[in-house]
């Protein structure tokens, strides 16, 4: 689940076209492809694991990930205002299908490289089934605690952050506040060329707090702070008003230091749905109404088939 500073670093890196580690000038030198991992129509997303030639022209497995871009709004207005060349595909009545191909600019996709690929990566974007649990109060402390402090989760990365290390040019706003401050960032999935799929992540200052299990009445000054100022923040950078964004929190997180996901309405971000977001308003309110709700009520989430926690939940018997 945790995703380390190294692992960060490199995808951000591949994203924009570096080189690292043992890939040769061209991350796709060589490229064969060994199997789709998953195809996403919805997502307008394709996982695929391949092989490509390292520097010393030896096969390397590598994950690579190919997604659509939103269409910029300025850019395509332009595009249509031009009468570009249409094929026609159908026409019936007031209906017409056409086939428009656009300029580079508009037909951007966004590919991710990761390589070389372990299998834990290879395995992180194939299509498996998945199975939803009912974490108890009980369940976290005799299975999911126990769990999460065995792991050597390394959230290094987020450290290096709040700590100015790392990325410290991306910063959109800072609370200080060692206690109740926190930074907000851009997400490495958003490009920033366009707020329809905005996506940041407030990361709070204070250590210690890895979940929303760990939530009470003590942290509520630091949730209302990344709650107003985030939604402040946003607006003052991007035009975005509050009631077209989405705050919310993972559970289960991708690593475990508490931060909140900021996305655009619209934008159907990974892990916005019920099974997982819990949005941080309801946060709030359902703290302020039990000081230790979090501690005692059941969590519902998806676990997928190769995740050790699922195992964990399958040995003693709750799955």
């Amino acid at each position: 689940m945790a995703q380390t500073g190294e692992k960060r670093k490199r995808e951000t890196e591949e994203e924009n076209g570096a080189e690292g580690g043992t890939i040769a000038a061209h991350p796709l030198s060589g490229f064969e492809l060994k199997s789709v991992l998953r195809d996403s129509a919805r997502e307008k997303t394709i996982f695929l694991h391949g092989q490509v030639t390292n520097v010393s022209q030896v096969p390397e497995d590598a994950v690579v990930i190919l997604e659509k871009i939103p269409f910029q709004a300025d850019a395509v207005f332009n595009l249509l205002k031009n009468e570009p060349k249409l094929k026609l595909q159908l026409k019936n009545d007031i209906y017409g299908v056409y086939h428009l191909s656009p300029p580079p600019e508009l037909n951007e996709i966004k590919t991710t490289v990761i390589c070389p690929a372990t299998e834990k990566h290879i395995k992180k974007y194939l299509q498996q089934e998945i199975y939803l649990i009912n974490e108890t109060e009980e369940d976290y402390k005799a299975i999911t605690l126990p769990f999460i402090e065995t792991q050597s989760f390394s959230v290094q990365w987020v450290y290096n952050i709040l700590e100015k290390k790392a990325e410290s040019d991306r910063i959109v706003y800072e609370n200080p506040d060692s206690v109740n401050g926190f930074v907000l960032i851009p997400d490495f999935k958003w490009n920033q060329k366009q707020v329809e799929d905005l996506y940041l992540i407030g990361i709070c200052h204070q250590r210690g707090i890895r979940s929303l299990r760990d939530l009470t009445s003590d942290h509520l000054t630091l949730l209302k702070n990344i709650f107003q100022e985030g939604k402040e923040a946003i607006l003052k950078r991007y035009g975005i008003h509050e009631n077209k964004l989405r705050i919310y929190l993972h559970y289960q997180p991708s690593y475990y230091h508490l931060h909140v996901h900021f996305t655009a309405l619209g934008h159907e971000a990974p892990g916005c749905s019920v099974e997982r977001a819990h949005l941080l308003s309801d946060v709030i309110q359902n703290i302020e109404s039990n000081p230790n709700y979090y501690q005692t009520r059941t969590l519902t989430y998806v676990l997928r088939e190769d995740e050790v926690l699922l195992k964990k939940f399958r040995e003693s018997g709750m799955c």
